[in-house]
């Protein structure tokens, strides 16, 4: 899921909202000089306890890459990108609470895992937030920001899939308005387990 899908979809992103205050944080898509905050969340992330279930990179792999791989991701999903795009959760003390990152995945192409992609959607990926900030509205706000853009891009849906057994962040993705979609997929890691799509969708 690190990687990041190619896009040729000309959009004009000058009117977008770059700062989004919701209480005490300020939602923003990232910048290209955000990428040792981006390096740290990420790291953090793969610490929690859940991460084995949530994410596809463990935390080993990822420390050992080198500055360019997130100077290169800071770009290619920050301010200007249009394959993807990370948002964050800025505290008032100007650390990290959290994050979301949404690709876009173009109909008639394959996903990362190879499966046929039959309509343009916006694919949930990189979903943390702080234990310490949980609970609160955070991750709805995480969320509308990440689908908002999505639906600029042109999505007809935004998806996500969740590991059959993490129930926390599946009762998480319902709050904001997800729900199973039927569809179940081999989890990456161990093929013997499973992973659940859940989707939003709109009125066309």
């Amino acid at each position: 899921m690190s990687s990041l899908t190619s896009d040729d979809h000309s959009h004009d992103d000058s009117h977008d909202v770059s700062d989004d205050d919701r209480g005490d944080y300020v939602i923003r898509a990232i910048r290209p000089d955000d990428w040792p905050l981006v390096k740290q969340l990420r790291l953090d992330a793969l610490r929690d306890p859940a991460a084995p279930l949530a994410f596809l990179e463990d935390y080993e792999d990822a420390v050992a890459k080198a500055d360019t791989f997130w100077q290169d991701r800071a770009v290619g999903s920050g301010e200007g990108a249009t394959a993807a795009r990370q948002f964050i959760a800025e505290a008032a003390d100007g650390s990290w609470a959290g994050s979301v990152t949404v690709l876009i995945e173009e109909a008639g192409t394959k996903d990362w895992a190879g499966y046929a992609v039959e309509r343009r959607q916006g694919h949930v990926v990189g979903v943390y937030v702080r234990p310490e900030h949980r609970g609160n509205g955070l991750i709805k706000a995480l969320f509308d920001a990440g689908v908002g853009w999505a639906r600029e891009r042109g999505a007809e849906r935004v998806r996500l899939l969740v590991h059959e057994e993490n129930a926390r962040a599946q009762g998480a993705y319902r709050k904001v308005g997800f729900v199973p979609s039927g569809v179940v997929v081999p989890f990456f890691k161990e093929r013997s387990e499973t992973e659940l799509e859940f989707v939003l969708e709109w009125p066309s």
